[in-house]
C-alpha cells in the first residue's frame, strides 16, 4: 500500500485516535506483509514495521548496511529508519535507489526517516543538517525527519563535543525555534512529514502550545517494548494524534557503555517463550506483534541476514486480548536506553516520569 491508498480503516483509525485502541488495529484492519501501513495526522502513511540501521562505524564493516538494506527490501521491509550520525546513508540510500532502478520498489513505496543531531539545533543549521542527508540518501525528499533528542550540543565539525576536561559541551535548547525551521523544510518539500524523539510530554506540549505552530509533530520515537511499555506517553500521544515509534522493541544489546544492564534480557522472559511456542514464534516475534497491535511502530535493528527475514514474519498470527494483557503486565518501568551521560543536560527527557 502506497500513500494515499490506505482504505477505510485509515480514516476511522484517525477518528478514533483518541479512545482506547490497543487492540483495534487487529480487531478491524487487516495487516499483512504487503499492507501494514497505519495513518499519520498530516495525511501521509507510515508503515508499522521498519529496519533500524544503525551500526557501530567501528565495528561493522563497509557495505553491511548496503547489503542488509538491499536484502530487507526483498524481504518486504519499505520502511527504514537511519540517522545522519549512524555515518551510513549513503550506503542505505544507494540500497533504495538500485532497488528502485531494478523495479522491485517506486519511491513512493519506500519510507525513510531521518534525523536532525544535537548539533545542528540552530534554526539556521537545521535545512543544511537535512540537506546532508539528502546528499548522502541521492534523494529528493525524506519521508519523515525528527528531532533526534531534544538536546542541544554545541554546534561544529564535532558530533559528540567535548571541553578538554572530558565534559559534553552543551548549547541553549529552543525546541520552538528548531521546530519553525523543520516547518520551513516541509514547506520546501524537502520532507514529508515532521517528528520528534526522545520527547517527553513537557517538551511535546512545548511543541503542541507552540503560537503560529504550522505542522504538529505526527511521531514520537521513544523505548518501546514488554519491558517498558510507556503507557502513559502512549495515552497522552494517542489523545493528540501522535503516532508512537518504538526502538529497542525486542530490547537491546548488552553493551555496558550505553545499555542499563540492570534491566533483565527481554527474549528469556517466559511470557514470550510461552506465547511464542503457542504459535511457533520466537520471544522475538511475539514481542514485536505485541506493539504492532497496540498500534505502536517498531523498528528492529539489525544486520544479520536471517534476524532481517525472521523479524518480517510477524503477520500471520495475532495475539488474543489476553495474551496481549499478559505480555503488558510485564512491565517493569526500567529503559534499556538511558543516556545518563548526559542527564545534567537542561532538557535531559528522562527526569520526568513520562
Amino acid at each position: 500500500m502506497v500513500q494515499g491508498s490506505w482504505p477505510n480503516y485509515g480514516l476511522a483509525l484517525r477518528e478514533v485516535c483518541c479512545s482506547s485502541i490497543v487492540h483495534m488495529l487487529d480487531t478491524n484492519m487487516n495487516l499483512t506483509a504487503e499492507s501494514h501501513r497505519i495513518p499519520l495526522s498530516d495525511g501521509n502513511s507510515i508503515p508499522l514495521l521498519g529496519l533500524g540501521t544503525y551500526g557501530d562505524p567501528q565495528t561493522t564493516p563497509r557495505g553491511t548496511a548496503f547489503d542488509c538494506v538491499k536484502l530487507a527490501i526483498d524481504v518486504g521491509y519499505r520502511h527504514f529508519d537511519g540517522a545522519l550520525v549512524y555515518f551510513n546513508e549513503h550506503e542505505v540510500g544507494q540500497a533504495i535507489r538500485e532497488k528502485i532502478a531494478d523495479g522491485t520498489v517506486r519511491r513512493e513505496d519506500i519510507f525513510y526517516c531521518g534525523k536532525l543531531w544535537n548539533t545542528f539545533h540552530p534554526p539556521e543549521l537545521v535545512r543544511p543538517a537535512l540537506e546532508k542527508t539528502l546528499k548522502a540518501l541521492k534523494l529528493d525528499y525524506v519521508d519523515l525527519y525528527v528531532i533526534e533528542l531534544p538536546m542541544a550540543f554545541k554546534p561544529g565539525k564535532a558530533f559528540y563535543p567535548k571541553d578538554q576536561d572530558g565534559n559534553y559541551i552543551y548549547h541553549h535548547t529552543d525546541l520552538c525555534a528548531t521546530w519553525e525551521a523543520l516547518e520551513a523544510c516541509k514547506d520546501a518539500g524537502l520532507v514529508k512529514s515532521l517528528g520528534v524523539s526522545n520527547f517527553n510530554r513537557r517538551q511535546l506540549e512545548l511543541l503542541l502550545n507552540k503560537p503560529g505552530l504550522k505542522h504538529k509533530p505526527v511521531s514520537n520515537q521513544v523505548e518501546c517494548h514488554p519491558y517498558f511499555t510507556q503507557p502513559k506517553l502512549l495515552e497522552y500521544c494517542r489523545h493528540n494524534d501522535i503516532v508512537i515509534v518504538g526502538y529497542c522493541p525486542i530490547g537491546s544489546s548488552r553493551d555496558a557503555s550505553w545499555v542499563n544492564l540492570k534491566c533483565p534480557p527481554l527474549l528469556d522472559d517466559e511470557v514470550l517463550v510461552s506465547t511464542g511456542k503457542k504459535y511457533n514464534k520466537s520471544c522475538a516475534q511475539v514481542a514485536l506483534r505485541f506493539n504492532i497491535q497496540r498500534g505502536v511502530v517498531v523498528i528492529p535493528k539489525s544486520f544479520n541476514p536471517e534476524r532481517i527475514k525472521h523479524n518480517f514474519q510477524i503477520f500471520d498470527f495475532s495475539l488474543t486480548e489476553e495474551e496481549m494483557k499478559a505480555i503488558e503486565a510485564l512491565n517493569k518501568n526500567i529503559r534499556f536506553v538511558e543516556l545518563l551521560m548526559w542527564s545534567d543536560h537542561p532538557e535531559y527527557p528522562f527526569h520526568d516520569e513520562y
